[in-house]
């Protein structure tokens, strides 16, 4: 995907300070938003006048603008100049932000561009420590996508995934829970969640679909940069993180019941759905295929 440079003074990046164990996080614009707020007022008894009331009223903590650095003294231009995949990843923010920033606009919902915080080893984020096994997550505390990239060499070793497509699906994806914690949505469901503890794996299946689709958003609004090969690396990654793939490849039974992602085809339907129409309102069809 031909991305163009990032501009150092339109992102916000950082580096994560030491830390130790698994923290994590993630909303929706358009239809999507009304079709979860029904589904709590049917499964949960939510209210959703109140749910949907959660969109304009979601609390967005201020940060520090773009082209700022959180401690450190770095500049970004030297933050993402690290390696080949931090370039990679502060390219795919700056695209990320200048596609999500006009939808939110339009909608009339006030917009917060994340932090990109690169670490290694482990980190602190507001959500708590987290170690480079848990992957790339994003932590809504502080808005911020955490990502060791060493993350991206496993991926193309271990799961068969790799090209650069693949690895800007997994930081749209994450940018997806921002998109769904500035919304509101995922506080509502975290609530949900809480209310209804037996069907918490279902709702979190649901938001990590519901991300995936956002990832295909992304691409599909930004179609022209996309090169022969990348939805093929797309999908391969999709599959490859499915639960039902990551069960079977650790020696586990298959049981549904305790996904907290989705399967690979579900996964592959998510992004492929948001892909191919680049309409972030038909990102509720993931409630039906969920």
């Amino acid at each position: 995907m031909r991305l163009n440079p990032f501009n150092p003074d339109s992102i916000q990046v950082r580096r994560g300070g030491g830390g130790g164990f698994p923290g994590g996080g993630g909303g929706q614009l358009g239809c999507g938003a009304i079709v979860i707020a029904l589904i709590g007022a049917v499964v949960f008894g939510i209210d959703p006048g109140q749910m949907l009331a959660g969109m304009q009223g979601a609390g967005v903590q201020q940060q520090a603008g773009p082209g700022s650095i959180q401690g450190g003294g770095e500049s970004a231009s030297q933050i993402c100049d690290d390696n080949p995949y931090a370039t990679e990843a502060c390219n795919a923010l700056a695209s990320l932000n200048q596609t999500w920033q006009p939808l939110f606009q339009q909608a009339n919902v006030p917009f917060q561009q994340p932090t990109l915080v690169f670490y290694q080893g482990g980190t602190r984020s507001g959500c708590g420590s987290a170690t480079s096994d848990a992957g790339p997550f994003y932590c809504p505390a502080d808005q911020g996508i955490y990502i060791d990239t060493s993350f991206y060499d496993l991926m193309q070793q271990q799961m068969g995934a790799g090209g650069d497509f693949a690895r800007y699906y997994v930081m749209a994806h994450e940018y997806g829970h921002h998109v769904q914690t500035l919304t509101g949505i995922s506080g509502q469901i975290r609530s949900a969640q809480q209310q209804r503890p037996q069907m918490a794996n279902q709702l979190q299946v649901l938001m990590e679909l519901q991300a995936d689709c956002y990832a295909g958003v992304w691409a599909g609004r930004n179609r022209n940069l996309i090169e022969p090969g990348d939805f093929e690396e797309g999908m391969t990654a999709a599959s490859a993180i499915g639960d039902d793939t990551l069960m079977r490849n650790a020696g586990q039974r298959v049981n549904p019941e305790s996904f907290t992602h989705g399967s690979s085809q579900q996964r592959m339907q998510a992004l492929r759905l948001g892909l191919e129409t680049g309409d972030d309102r038909q990102c509720d069809r993931i409630v039906e295929a969920g």
